[in-house]
């Protein structure tokens, strides 16, 4: 039954990956008349990429986030040799085995938005990108079966020298998935703050620079916090699902000290966080300030108001969360008065 599970999964995994190989080789010929976008029905081609994009975004920030500090904990339980924390390991890593082939859905959803909405735009980007267009795909390949191995070959990996490997696996998920995050980035930040063509002609100067451009190495830094948050965060939750759902006061305390564990990690991260949000848009503005203007005194200047209250509730909920735990915890009583 769980290998038929395992051999599903894969099979998810491929899908995508396929559409994105097959179609790289297009995307760099010549095509004639291009239309430069297609309308989607009812809600519009840009709602469409965006719905997709956020939705993909989300299960891949969980996805790069928790192998963080799953390996770490792992870590910790084989030089303490506390069994907990190797289950307390196992179960972040049960989680990126669904959320996995949910990304890789969610992706090929947005490529074949992206070059049937806007054929002419892609077009390009496939031009000037053309390089990490084959490197992508086969580091998301590399990625999932590291994935495939550190999760399934968990018990087989459980002692000895073995063990040793199963953290190699691990620490080599998070340098691939990193590196993905980085090609993807890369990506979207020429979008915004593009460097290395020819800006009146758009021909490609310096794949480097296009590559390497203003906005790059802080949306790299700022993502690479904000996934640890966003995993941490959802640890937190699922982990307060099945406490709730638990049968045994063993079972009732191994996910509360989880989702304690899990809070904690999104708390600490999220901390960090705004700083280097600040220093993304301080590159922005020193791009182009009209830009940074537009974004947070034109008219998306509510987005921001939102975020606000967002984050403030995020900082709200977590602390409510750990005071509601600490009822549970000796000599914590004298802080629910």
């Amino acid at each position: 039954m769980k290998t038929q599970i395992c051999k599903k999964s894969f099979l998810k995994l491929l899908f995508p990956l396929l559409i994105l190989v097959f179609t790289g080789a297009a995307w760099g010929q010549e095509l004639i008349e291009l239309p430069e976008y297609r309308a989607f029905p009812w809600i519009g081609s840009r709602v469409a990429v965006w719905i997709a994009a956020e939705v993909h975004l989300m299960f891949a920030a969980f996805v790069l986030g928790v192998p963080m500090f799953a390996v770490i904990v792992e870590l910790i339980g084989v030089l303490s040799s506390q069994e907990r924390y190797d289950k307390m390991a196992r179960e972040f890593t049960k989680l990126l085995a669904i959320a996995m082939s949910t990304t890789a859905i969610w992706g090929g959803v947005l490529l074949f938005l992206l070059l049937t909405l806007y054929p002419r735009f892609m077009n390009y980007l496939s031009e000037v990108f053309l390089p990490t267009l084959w490197i992508y795909p086969m580091l998301f390949f590399l990625e999932a079966f590291t994935l495939y191995i550190y999760y399934y070959g968990w018990e087989r990996m459980r002692n000895g020298k073995s063990k040793w490997f199963h953290l190699y696996l691990g620490l080599q998920l998070n340098i691939v998935g990193t590196i993905l995050l980085l090609v993807a980035n890369a990506w979207v930040t020429f979008m915004m703050t593009p460097g290395g063509v020819d800006m009146k002609t758009g021909a490609l100067m310096n794949i480097w620079e296009v590559i390497d451009n203003f906005s790059w190495w802080p949306i790299n830094i700022h993502r690479l916090i904000a996934n640890v948050t966003f995993g941490g965060a959802i640890v937190g939750a699922y982990s307060a699902f099945k406490f709730l759902h638990s049968k045994t006061d063993e079972d009732k305390a191994h996910y509360d000290w989880m989702g304690y564990v899990g809070n904690m990690i999104a708390i600490w991260s999220f901390l960090v966080l705004p700083f280097a949000g600040y220093w993304l848009m301080r590159e922005l503005y020193q791009y182009d300030q009209t830009m940074g203007i537009t974004m947070m005194g034109g008219f998306l200047s509510w987005l921001w108001i939102i975020q606000a209250v967002l984050i403030s509730s995020l900082f709200l909920a977590s602390n409510y969360y750990l005071w509601l735990g600490m009822e549970r915890i000796d000599g914590g009583e004298r802080y629910q008065k």
